[in-house]
């Protein structure tokens, strides 16, 4: 096995909003050790972090007490304005770790809608950080509507038409290729198109350097979870270029995916910690 090369990607593993989400909970909890710390639904998608930081003391829970006192944490994700107000209402002491390029996304969708936008998020309509981007959005008009493809936004299209004026926004993670999509679809049918590109640098820079990478892989290894958005596109668009397999840890590795194989590119996601991408490479260097 020690003549494959594997090449592992620079921008793989934790992105700077997960980073700073991550050591922001650690740090709050070294500095109030007696304080109850929750996390109101998973600080990232990746079930290593999540049971770490359990075993701080740090707990994930998935909805707001009636009442409650210590921190509450609100997740690199971003959450909708009402839930904010549930969470102080409760008597908790908010921690906001909202990703900065999330909440970029949520004012630009605040502002088209202010401005008589129809709406549109580019995006999965159940991720939490999409449903936060158009809780927020919603405030401000009852036109914001939420797809991927075509077929998500074919029933508004008479709506779309009568309001003439479309804003586009995206969510962080997403594709280009479905943002493409979308706004050649819009331009059919919308008098006038503004498009944020609101994807983050993070995202496209993995996006961009693990394709350049499996142009020259044998076999692409994506780690990360598989509830993670930005980790299952990346596997979706490198099927498009090379063999590829998505994995959450060195567990699902097995000797025949390897057989011969020459070059080995890696790459994980933006919730996927260091450590879990140094057992993938650990595993494959040693023959798994």
């Amino acid at each position: 096995m020690s003549n494959q090369n594997i090449k592992l990607a620079k921008f793989a593993g934790f992105c700077y909003g997960v980073k700073r989400a991550v050591e922001t909970a650690k740090k709050l909890k070294q500095e109030n050790p007696d304080k109850n710390i929750y996390i109101l639904g998973e600080l990232i998608h990746n079930t290593d972090v999540i049971n770490e930081l359990e075993s701080l003391g740090i707990k994930t829970i998935h909805e707001v007490p009636e009442k409650g006192e210590g921190i509450c944490i609100v997740r690199s994700h971003g959450e909708a304005p009402e839930v904010f107000e549930k969470i102080k209402n409760a008597g908790f002491e908010l921690v906001d770790l909202t990703c900065p390029d999330v909440k970029k996304v949520q004012q630009k969708a605040i502002e088209l809608a202010q401005n008589d936008y129809f709406v549109v998020i580019v995006g999965k309509p159940n991720h939490p950080e999409v449903m936060a981007i158009k809780a927020n959005a919603d405030l401000y008009s009852a036109n914001v509507v939420v797809g991927t493809t075509i077929e998500e936004l074919e029933p508004f299209a008479d709506r779309i038409k009568s309001h003439k004026k479309v804003g586009v926004v995206v969510q962080t993670t997403q594709m280009v290729s479905s943002l493409n999509l979308v706004v050649s679809y819009l331009n059919t049918i919308a008098k006038e198109v503004l498009i944020h590109n609101t994807i983050c640098q993070s995202t496209a820079m993995r996006q961009k350097e693990a394709r350049e990478l499996a142009s020259e892989s044998d076999l692409m290894v994506v780690v990360g979870s598989k509830k993670s958005a930005n980790t299952t596109h990346l596997a979706e668009i490198l099927k498009n270029c090379t063999r590829t397999i998505h994995i959450e840890n060195d567990s699902e590795l097995n000797k025949d995916l390897f057989e011969n194989i020459k070059n080995i590119g890696i790459t994980a996601g933006a919730s996927t910690p260091q450590v879990v991408i140094d057992k993938v490479i650990n595993k494959i260097k040693g023959g798994i």
